[in-house]
């Protein structure tokens, strides 16, 4: 039996592609998966910010188009790269477990985001975490930053920049957190939140593909799924994409026989002055989204969307 999957050109996306074909033909010895790589409109321009080129779907359109025409049966996902909206016809087929979802701050001579000096310069592409730094430190330049990982990662080592944050998960995925002793900040949950669903990767296929849909259900795992769903839930109530710092992080603790969801959501300007911050618990995770979201909307979120 045979598996197609697409993939963007990226040595990250292939990374996560590769990662979940072996995993499902670990768990299906009689399954073969391979891959076609596509390339985005998110790979190809890259010298604008991701919310002037149009934001969220930038790096997924191509593959759900070769999903839905069938010239693939599926396609591997960075979970916060994905609309909240499937398009019709396409459904997640499986969410793994989720890797870290931390971001980490980088610095080639060892800064801290304490220890930067006055007026350093950091780089980053995400609003969410543009707010959130100024917040923090109001004295830091932040400067938009494009490329996959290895440039960035080349950008800051050529020094230009002081500071450059990442997705904790992307670097680990690569192997470079090994190569950052002493240049690498894990940045805890109450210094910045993450996006909504970083960390997770989702496999998206064809609604009415039983056969992928049965072979996928074997890498799973249901407690991701419901934190993510809870994030995601509270990013769609909010209207939200990446170009407005929206952040949530939930985590799925047992209870008995039933699973606890709790989660912590964040909606900021952009400059970082404003910030509503939201937190709860409940057993269903997409209730919970949006009831934190309802929360973050009453006390003025949509204002500050607006805005």
């Amino acid at each position: 039996m045979n598996l197609k999957f697409a993939t963007r050109p990226s040595k990250l996306a292939r990374w996560q592609t590769n990662h979940v074909m072996r995993a499902l033909e670990t768990a299906h010895p009689d399954l073969h998966c391979s891959e076609e790589i596509f390339v985005t409109q998110g790979d190809k321009v890259l010298d604008k910010s991701l919310p002037m080129i149009g934001g969220k779907g930038l790096f997924t359109q191509e593959l759900e188009a070769a999903l839905l025409n069938g010239r693939v049966d599926a396609a591997v996902h960075s979970l916060k790269d994905l609309p909240t909206e499937n398009p019709a016809g396409l459904t997640l087929g499986a969410i793994p477990r989720r890797a870290d979802a931390r971001d980490a701050l980088v610095s080639a001579a060892g800064y801290t985001l304490e220890t930067l000096p006055k007026g350093a310069w950091v780089g980053t592409s995400s609003p969410r975490r543009s707010a959130q730094l100024r917040a923090l430190r109001p004295d830091l330049h932040i400067a938009d930053i494009r490329g996959n990982v290895d440039t960035r990662l080349r950008k800051l080592l050529e020094g230009q920049y002081d500071a450059v944050v990442f997705a904790l998960a992307g670097l680990q995925r690569l192997g470079l957190d090994r190569n950052l002793n002493g240049q690498m900040q894990f940045l805890g949950y109450e210094q910045m939140l993450p996006a909504p669903a970083q960390g997770a990767l989702a496999i998206q296929c064809r609604a009415d593909a039983d056969v992928t849909l049965g072979l996928l259900a074997a890498i799973e795992h249901l407690p991701t799924r419901f934190s993510v769903t809870a994030e995601r839930a509270f990013l769609a109530s909010l209207g939200g994409g990446c170009a407005v710092p929206v952040a949530a992080y939930a985590e799925t603790v047992n209870g008995g026989q039933l699973s606890v969801i709790r989660m912590q959501g964040l909606v900021s300007s952009l400059d970082g002055l404003r910030m509503i911050k939201v937190s709860g618990e409940g057993l269903d995770a997409r209730e919970l989204g949006e009831k934190l979201a309802k929360e973050a909307l009453a006390q003025g979120a949509a204002e500050i969307l607006n805005s």
